[in-house]
């Protein structure tokens, strides 16, 4: 147990847990709050993300709202993660690459987390982790990983633009992409089986457990018009996919694939320009490729679209045990990665949901 000294002062604002159902009458103020503590704020800062992560992966979510004067001055969402086979864990937020505190200033982040750190303990999880971009200082935050960044592009006015700021290898491995004579589709919905087949193979073949649909259909239900899919077909098959979240100025790439054998046609190369020619189309002003290992393969990938490196900082209150035993990279699991690798398909996307909504 993590023990906290209570502060000399108290503060001047009241802090309040709100289960799932009682975050709905207060979804309106949050969503004014959040929109308004940056210039560009992504959509997966949203407070729906905890109905999503309720109806789409079964977590039990909570809202810690600080209010002053009966305003909104701080807000951190949190989502305990729980499974038989790895244990329980209080995270901000699950499947999302960004979250966290939400404050006006020092004492409410610092109030925010130690409300959190109380919340961790009474629902016994193994740690507590907010998956922060700058770091916060406080006592009870003993733990952080910082091997990864983020990787966003300033976006142009317009898609010639766009095009004129990429290097002539990008543009060349783009125009091999145009001649394979891919389709394109944008939707919701009705693109989710196709979406969610090219994923299924895609996560096997790096040996990751694939999330199920129903998370995907929930994002789409909660963020119409702002969570759209992009389907590359060749002719019906669908070969790669990624979903897109529309926030205020910036627009995210959460989840995005292709299949192996495909390449050699550069459709990967194709879709990446197609999803930023839609965040232009749509005035954003950047884009969030996601967090990559520094110098990894994917930051390369993400670094020839001139994307640049933002930190990542995710700080945990440890209870139990270490952050690394649920890393992907320890070592521990390399063995089971390979044998993923060689399931069928078919077995991995049905297991696949079970386990990885387990995994924070």
């Amino acid at each position: 147990m993590i023990r906290l000294k209570s502060s000399a002062t108290p503060p001047t604002f009241a802090t309040v847990v709100y289960p799932r159902a009682a975050v709905a009458g207060r979804v309106a103020e949050l969503t004014a709050f959040v929109r308004h503590s940056a210039p560009e704020v992504p959509l997966s800062k949203h407070p729906l993300w905890l109905n999503v992560l309720q109806a789409g992966l079964g977590h039990d979510v909570y809202a810690v709202e600080a209010v002053a004067s009966g305003c909104t001055v701080g807000f951190l969402p949190l989502a305990c993660v729980s499974s038989l086979l790895f244990g329980r864990f209080l995270v901000s937020l699950p499947y999302l690459n960004t979250n966290g505190v939400v404050a006006q200033s020092a004492d409410v982040q610092a109030e925010l987390i130690t409300r959190a750190v109380t919340l961790a303990d009474e629902l016994n999880v193994r740690y507590l982790e907010l998956r922060h971009e700058a770091p916060i200082a406080h006592p009870a935050l003993n733990a952080a990983l910082t091997s990864k960044v983020h990787m966003r592009l300033p976006l142009p006015g317009t898609p010639e633009q766009l095009w004129s700021g990429f290097d002539s290898k990008v543009r060349n491995q783009i125009r091999k992409g145009e001649k394979g004579a891919f389709t394109v589709e944008w939707g919701a919905e009705e693109l989710l089986n196709g979406f969610h087949d090219v994923l299924c193979e895609n996560m096997r073949d790096l040996g990751s457990p694939v999330y199920g649909k129903k998370l995907f259909a929930a994002i789409l239900a909660h963020f119409p018009g702002a969570a759209e899919i992009c389907l590359v077909r060749d002719g019906t098959k669908p070969v790669a996919a990624a979903l897109l979240l529309h926030g205020w100025g910036v627009t995210e790439v959460p989840t995005a694939s292709s299949l192996k054998g495909y390449n050699p046609s550069n459709v990967n190369m194709l879709m990446y320009h197609h999803l930023l020619r839609r965040a232009v189309e749509r005035g954003q002003r950047v884009f969030d490729f996601g967090r990559s290992t520094t110098e990894g393969s994917t930051f390369k990938f993400k670094k020839q679209w001139g994307a640049v490196p933002h930190p990542a900082t995710w700080q945990y209150a440890v209870l139990k045990g270490e952050v690394s035993e649920m890393r992907p990279d320890n070592p521990r699991y390399r063995r089971a990665i390979r044998l993923w690798q060689r399931l069928p398909v078919g077995l991995t996307r049905r297991v696949g949901p079970h386990v990885v909504r387990g995994i924070p």
